[in-house]
């Protein structure tokens, strides 16, 4: 049930960590599902129904706060090779197994990952987004961001290798992300995945978020750089590690 001391209590917790993570820190906000899952009587797919719109409200004042600092040709790639993938999401809900799609992703993930760690190069040198790897890459984000939202580790392989800065990197993946979730509402609205009768609910979270939004932008620029793409790194890791069991568990 969407009440109680337990519900609220992970309720907050859980916009704490999408505002956060709307504030460029690494992969944070995707803990905010599991986590919001744990209240008596909520299932994974309430939980993300309910944060779905917290996350949209929550993108705005990420926009606001990395509106100087993206890669325009990044976002040019991914954002139509995003909703392709959201599209191909939508138009096959009912014939793709979530279960398999999270396994894969967290495959992809955490080999990704692996290999950065081995190689110990977490901060590389810049280098132009091409075309053609962002649009795969970019169209795999927004079909898992809409399966199984899981976004974030097919978006960190194709742009971790790209040597941004840590804020340019935090400014375009929050930039990417608010326009996917953006678009994901209508086709979760039409698959019965939002209730709208816990958007009030929505609006009492909301000032948490927003708030928790700039203490995530104060900490990026707190991190030193190699650091944060450290924290990125092994934040991939842990949780393609994580979406792996959680794939597993749902075959």
């Amino acid at each position: 049930m969407m009440d109680g001391f337990a519900f609220w209590a992970l309720a907050v917790l859980a916009s704490v960590l999408v505002g956060m993570g709307k504030g460029g820190l690494p992969v944070v906000g995707m803990l905010s599902v599991p986590v919001l899952a744990l209240a008596p009587g909520i299932h994974a797919v309430t939980a993300a129904g309910l944060l779905l719109p917290l996350y949209v409200v929550s993108d705005m004042f990420g926009l606001y706060a990395y509106r100087h600092a993206f890669n325009a040709r990044v976002l040019a790639i991914i954002i139509p090779a995003g909703t392709v993938g959201v599209a191909i999401g939508y138009f096959t809900a009912t014939v793709v197994s979530e279960a398999w799609v999270t396994v894969l992703i967290g495959v992809i993930g955490v080999v990704f990952a692996l290999s950065l760690l081995i190689k110990r190069q977490v901060v590389v040198q810049p280098r132009r987004a091409e075309v053609a790897p962002g649009v795969f890459w970019g169209a795999v984000t927004g079909f898992t961001s809409f399966v199984s939202h899981s976004g974030g580790p097919p978006y960190q392989v194709y742009t971790m290798p790209l040597g941004l800065s840590k804020a340019v990197f935090a400014g375009t993946s929050t930039i990417a992300f608010a326009y996917i979730n953006a678009i994901k509402l209508i086709p979760y609205y039409l698959l019965g995945q939002i209730n709208l009768a816990s958007l009030e609910k929505v609006l009492v979270l909301m000032p948490v978020a927003a708030v928790s939004v700039f203490l995530g932008v104060q900490l990026v620029k707190w991190l030193p750089e190699r650091l944060f793409f450290q924290l990125v790194t092994w934040a991939l890791l842990l949780v393609s590690l994580k979406l792996i069991w959680d794939g597993y568990s749902g075959l």
